[in-house]
């Protein structure tokens, strides 16, 4: 079939198509390649997502073929106009944009994960994004955009600061664990010591209070962690924000997509992220378990169980998700870098850290 008259049966048909769910557009290509000439074209029905043809209706099924033209079906996402990554967005606001502390520069929104505990969801990006370097408390105000992409105090404040794990400074003293505030029940708490803390927390949430209520045992289980952590160096750089109101947010990553699952990098894995300063880039796995100086401003911090990979970044991306190459999946946290490579921390250990999920 010629070019001609596939594009005469897509005219004759593409108002039909459209139509049908999930269809977001019609054109004339290869058939079964999207690249490749394969010496037969096609009518082609753009879908957001391809599903099985027993998850369709039968008006929604796209025919075998048009006009004797056969027809094929690619899966292109959710297509929207593209904005700069530094813009205010507003509904829809999705991760890898600017966001930041009030009394920082820029950083990017990696993603939104789920507490274990409380089951809210929460903001994830780097400690020096959100909690300006330990020098923030929670409940500080969160901008998108960050300063210094025009977000202002309270106009764009669209989260608070939840928590953060402290970053260590080479030649100072291990920074003091965060008391948490998160509910974290004993491992075997009287039935009634349960339901009242229960109780006071769903009142203090009711009243508008960010205060919870939590037995000894796990605020000092809590703290001991974050202190054994501090003294044996710095893991991570992460902080976690709560969303001022979840309905603006989206779960997407801009120019990715919905990230399920996580997965441990490895030599010569292919990622890609999306951040405020560079947008969608991508790298390679250079090295792992790597022990590195970080620069923070006039001060340095010693980080462990890091993952360079080629330089994918600049200065406001960090905060971004690493995602696989190819699936959406987390690899890790992207902090720091150079013009020469691009740091990230692996994200699973930071995710048990935080006691949180994608």
């Amino acid at each position: 079939m010629s070019v001609e008259e596939a594009l005469r049966a897509q005219r004759a048909a593409q108002g039909d198509l459209l139509r049908r769910a999930n269809v977001v557009g019609v054109a004339v290509g290869n058939k079964g390649s999207k690249i490749e000439t394969t010496g037969e074209q096609s009518v082609v029905v753009l879908v957001e997502r391809k599903l099985p043809v027993a998850a369709l209706s039968r008006r929604d099924r796209v025919p075998r073929s048009i006009d004797g033209i056969r027809t094929d079906v690619y899966e292109v996402g959710y297509l929207r106009a593209l904005a700069n990554p530094r813009d205010r967005f507003r509904p829809g606001m999705p991760a890898g944009v600017s966001i930041g502390h009030y009394q920082v520069t820029a950083g990017t929104l990696g993603t939104l994960v789920t507490d274990r505990l409380s089951g809210e969801r929460l903001i994830l990006s780097n400690n020096h994004v959100l909690a300006n370097a330990n020098d923030a408390k929670s409940g500080d105000p969160v901008l998108q955009p960050a300063p210094s992409d025009g977000g202002r105090n309270p106009a764009d404040v669209v989260a608070h600061l939840e928590r953060f794990i402290p970053l260590h400074f080479i030649g100072e003293p291990p920074p003091r664990p965060q008391p948490t505030r998160r509910v974290r029940p004993a491992n075997n708490p009287g039935r009634f010591l349960r339901v009242l803390v229960n109780v006071i927390n769903t009142m203090n949430k009711l009243y508008g209070s960010d205060w919870r209520v939590q037995t000894a045992v796990a605020a000092n289980s809590a703290l001991a962690a974050q202190q054994a952590a501090l003294s044996s160096g710095n893991h991570f750089d992460v902080a976690l924000a709560r969303p001022v109101n979840l309905t603006m947010f989206n779960a997407d990553i801009r120019g990715i997509g919905r990230v399920r699952g996580t997965r441990p990098a490895t030599l010569g894995m292919a990622v890609r992220k999306t951040g405020r300063t560079t947008d969608l880039t991508k790298g390679k796995v250079m090295l792992l378990n790597a022990t590195v100086n970080v620069a923070y401003g006039k001060k340095s911090a010693r980080f462990t169980g890091q993952v360079l990979t080629s330089p994918m970044s600049l200065g406001g991306d960090s905060g971004a998700l690493v995602v696989h190459g190819e699936d959406r999946v987390a690899v890790g946290l992207l902090f720091a870098g150079s013009t020469q490579a691009t740091i990230f921390t692996p994200i699973r250990p930071l995710l048990e850290a935080l006691d949180v999920t994608l």
